[in-house]
């Protein structure tokens, strides 16, 4: 559960956040947490 309340609100950062570089760092912490919880529902 926790990796998708990360994922939401890593997703609310990204749609306020109007820094060019923190949005490139937030989308690659959005990226990194899609693929965390792919890899646990994989594996459950």
């Amino acid at each position: 559960m926790a990796l998708e309340q990360q994922i939401e609100e890593l997703r609310a950062e990204l749609s306020v956040c109007s820094d060019d570089a923190e949005r490139a760092q937030i989308a690659a912490e959005l990226e990194l947490a899609k693929a965390q919880l792919t890899a646990q529902e994989r594996r459950a």
